[in-house]
């Protein structure tokens, strides 16, 4: 039996990369002899291997943990030009979403100083906010997240690498450790979870040295200052908010729209506000060159809608122009696995075009880049493998909200595409104009605090979209995703009573159609 185990053993060594004599054995026999080949060459086999220790990764393992597996989590950060790296837990704990929401909390509390002005607080003159402090108070619950993370996969029994994970071939991967030693190991099923990371532009010298991303803005040891953000993503969109909140002079160059996918109408709302509270946009505009000057400002050499080159200097420069699927370093070639264009890896609830090998999150071809998408889906995806079910992720309908210094929260259809789908003709808009309670007294605009439902225009009338930007918008779309999900109807919105005196409360007040031409502002109680 040694000699066969041995010449089975040479066609799965890393260094040979031969699967001839397994793709003629049945795939329960093939885990067997791999189990048994992991002794044999000093490597480990494991039911699940995750590779992206993200949201996602770190869901669907521990949910998987809950059926007594064998289950590795393999998660490396590659430190960007900058330097910056971070701990376990992904985007949205390092770098996205935590440190993001926090940052905006500390704009909308330096508003909150001067608008308790007007409610009687005698708030002493020259109020200053600290970079420093609060860089280091936001990683330090950051760091909070990263250490919780390691013990709940401890307390879970699944086992964590911090290493480089790939595939050798389609059930053996390559760990690299950050010292440099390898690891090989085995495993019956494979889930990808690596995310996206910032892209830079091609053909603009000096992007790459002198400029940062958002994966190094939320740990800065030092205020960035007067702050170009070259882009129009949400990404963009929220730093630029959040800089400017904080009093710091910030421009935003954009190419071509912003919000790209986003209901535009409402995109044109968010962007309107930002504009009214300071910030410049730089509208059809390509940076053309980077330079670092002595002083440590970065000259930005650019052309505007017309063409003319211009030149300007800033404290720094980021780029939010889009973000790219880690896949490239996955070892991918090695395997039968399908990439789309994009160099996202395509699928079906999840699995690749190889059966055992899963993606989840965003390198997911068609999935919405969200970290609770993410989440859920890796969770669904552990319960199919390990626990018999068959609920599968349902990408649509899916809420979201863009932390703007006034929020844009959406659930369903833009009008846009509603359009598309049911012509316009079919279609009944209804919208306003509102102002919240808490803007009267300090007096603040409310001209783009606006919401709208786009409606089917036959029988209830069934809700396609909800649309808000205004304040506390992400608190206000989580119980309406709830009702569209249930598919619920114009008709059952109405007649709902509002919670008053809230901003929420307008969603179910709505009556005005965009048909009809008349004002959608809203006056009185």
């Amino acid at each position: 039996m040694a000699a066969p185990i041995r010449r089975i053993a040479s066609y799965v060594h890393p260094n040979i990369r031969s699967n001839l004599l397994f793709t003629r054995i049945g795939l329960g026999l093939r885990c067997t002899i791999c189990r048994y080949l992991s002794t044999l060459v000093g490597s480990s086999h494991y039911d699940l291997a995750v590779i992206g220790g993200g949201s996602g990764g770190l869901a669907c393992a521990k949910e998987a943990a809950v059926y007594n597996k064998q289950i590795i989590v393999l998660d490396h950060v590659e430190p960007t030009p900058n330097g910056t790296e971070w701990g376990l837990g992904g985007t949205c704990v390092n770098v996205g979403c935590i440190p993001k929401k926090l940052m905006h909390q500390a704009s909308l509390l330096g508003e909150a100083i001067e608008d308790s002005k007007h409610y009687g607080w005698q708030v002493p003159s020259g109020v200053n906010h600290s970079w420093e402090d609060m860089v280091e108070s936001v990683q330090n619950h950051v760091r909070s997240l990263n250490w919780g993370h390691r013990v709940q996969l401890k307390d879970k029994r699944v086992e964590y690498l911090n290493a480089r994970g790939s595939f050798v071939d389609e059930h053996t991967i390559k760990a690299v450790m950050r010292n440099g030693n390898e690891r090989i190991l085995t495993a019956s099923n494979v889930v990808l979870a690596t995310g996206m990371r910032p892209r830079y532009p091609e053909n603009v010298p000096g992007a790459v040295e002198h400029s940062i991303t958002s994966d190094d803005l939320f740990s800065l040891p030092e205020s960035p200052g007067k702050t170009l953000v070259i882009g129009g993503s949400y990404v963009a969109l929220e730093c630029a908010g959040f800089l400017s909140g904080l009093g710091l002079p910030t421009t935003v160059m954009v190419r071509s729209i912003c919000l790209r996918g986003f209901d535009q109408q409402m995109a044109g709302m968010v962007t309107n506000y930002m504009e009214g509270t300071g910030i410049e946009f730089l509208w059809q505009s390509t940076p053309k060159s980077l330079e670092k000057n002595n002083d440590g400002t970065v000259s930005v050499k650019w052309t505007d809608s017309r063409g003319n080159e211009k030149t300007c200097v800033f404290d720094s420069v980021l780029f939010a122009i889009g973000r790219e699927p880690q896949t490239e370093k996955l070892g991918l070639e090695n395997t039968k696995v399908k990439l789309h264009s994009n160099g996202k890896i395509q699928g079906q609830n999840e699995q690749s075009s190889v059966p055992h090998i899963y993606a989840i999150g965003d390198i997911l071809e068609g999935c919405n880049e969200l970290t609770p998408v993410a989440i859920k889906a890796g969770k669904l995806l552990a319960h199919r493998l390990f626990g018999g079910k068959l609920e599968v992720m349902d990408y649509e309908q899916v809420a979201t909200t863009v932390f703007t210094p006034l929020e844009y929260s959406t659930v369903g259809l833009s009008e846009e595409d509603a359009i598309e789908r049911y012509q316009e003709d079919n279609l009944e808009i209804y919208h306003a104009f509102y102002k919240p309670l808490e803007y009267t007294v300090p007096d603040r605009s409310s001209d783009q605090c606006y919401m709208k439902a786009v409606c089917l225009r036959e029988g209830d009338q069934r809700i396609l979209g909800l649309h808000i930007v205004g304040p506390y918008a992400g608190e206000i779309i989580q119980g309406f995703a709830v009702a569209i999900k249930c598919g619920v109807t114009y008709r059952q919105l109405a007649s709902t009573v509002g919670v008053h005196p809230t901003c929420a409360e307008e969603l179910v007040k709505l009556h005005i159609t965009k048909r009809s031409g008349l004002d959608p502002t809203v006056t009185g109680c």
